[in-house]
């Protein structure tokens, strides 16, 4: 299992808006298209109304290089970051204690 967590932060009210479009149709595609996509979870920060996190759980390294190729993942990150104020902070995990499954 390999896992990382992504924060991104809107420069304003309109490009966060853009921001939820772009990734909710980048999800749609990772749904029908990832099968080593085990988990793709979006959220908004709580007090926070322009930071958004994604926490992704791949079944190996090897599907996560496969989701980083996809068009539809090169397409969205071309596209969001001039919605971006500086870069996105990624955290890369070492999975650890976990309830659910991710096989």
């Amino acid at each position: 299992m390999f896992a990382l967590v992504v924060r991104f932060d809107c420069r304003d009210e309109a490009a966060a808006a853009e921001f939820d479009e772009l990734t909710a149709r980048a999800v749609a595609q990772i749904t029908a298209n990832e099968p080593g996509t085990l988990l793709y979870a979006t959220h908004h920060v709580e007090g926070e109304p322009l930071a958004r996190v994604f926490y992704e759980v791949y079944r190996d390294r090897v599907a996560f290089q496969a989701h980083e190729d996809a068009p539809h993942v090169r397409e969205f990150h071309a596209r969001k970051n001039p919605l971006l104020v500086g870069e996105p902070r990624v955290e890369f995990l070492t999975p650890a204690a976990t309830k659910g499954d991710f096989s």
